[in-house]
């Protein structure tokens, strides 16, 4: 683990936490509401098992860090992450985003860096579909969540009364962050639209058992992307990474591999 500071326009100098595993086709993977912890075992999995360097970002104020006032908005955590590929002087890389990481993911495509292969969407947040909200995440319950982000709930219900008060305090602050960044319906009215602008090859990724924002919404996030590719998830949720990583894992590494510039047939 380590701590890059990186200066971003109109938010002055940001210390952002990055972990790094394994060898190989770089990916950025970039984590939900939930914090850092819900792609840990993914970009663990990816790194043992593929020829993969996986670099893990804490958006700051997530996982107990700290966030400057002046960093507020998606826009501004994509802005980050593009400093961070070029701070870390990375090329070729694939772009996994998870929820609303999926939504930076997608404002990071608008800027068209050089630095950047291809770009994968895992249940995305922050287009407005109409007839097809997002769920609004921040009047549930933890239970409540569990149901609505997983095909099978019961296996990943959190009891906040076992949790230690640190563990507690950190949940509490990943949710105060999210509100920040993604504001009350975790979506940009103005980013359908905007996504017209993408030309790096995008491949959207949906649990079909989503009730965060349903596959319907997925579909409607590819067919905003040009060239888009949308596939479904079998017997997955909101979470693919922690309820169905070996299913995501031949998702991803297949679509960064056939975009790979190494690749001859990318």
């Amino acid at each position: 683990m380590s701590t890059h500071t990186l200066a971003i326009a109109g938010a002055g100098r940001v210390e952002v936490t990055v972990t790094e595993r394994g060898q190989g086709h770089p990916f950025l993977i970039l984590h939900g509401g939930g914090g850092p912890q819900t792609v840990t075992g993914f970009a663990d999995l990816l790194a043992d098992t593929k020829n993969a360097h996986v670099i893990t970002p804490t958006h700051p104020g997530f996982g107990g860090t700290s966030r400057p006032d002046e960093l507020a908005s998606v826009g501004g955590l994509a802005a980050l992450y593009a400093d961070l590929l070029a701070d870390l002087d990375l090329a070729d890389v694939t772009v996994v985003g998870n929820s609303i990481g999926g939504w930076i993911a997608a404002e990071m495509a608008l800027l068209g860096s050089a630095r950047i292969g291809s770009f994968i969407l895992v249940d995305a947040v922050g287009i407005e579909v109409p007839g097809h909200p997002v769920v609004d995440f921040f009047s549930l319950t933890m239970d409540q969540v569990a149901q609505v982000s997983y095909h099978d709930p019961a296996k990943f219900r959190i009891d906040l009364d076992a949790l230690p008060p640190a563990a507690r305090a950190t949940m509490a602050g990943n949710r105060a962050a999210l509100a920040v960044y993604g504001g009350a319906s975790m979506t940009d009215p103005d980013l359908s639209g905007r996504l017209a602008g993408v030309t790096a090859p995008t491949l959207v990724l949906w649990g079909e058992a989503d009730q965060i924002a349903d596959a319907d919404y997925g579909r409607a996030f590819a067919a905003a992307i040009p060239g888009a590719r949308f596939h479904l998830l079998t017997a997955t949720g909101h979470l693919p990474q922690i309820e169905t990583p070996d299913q995501l894992l031949r998702s991803v590494w297949d679509f960064a591999d056939i975009h790979a510039a190494s690749n001859p047939a990318g």
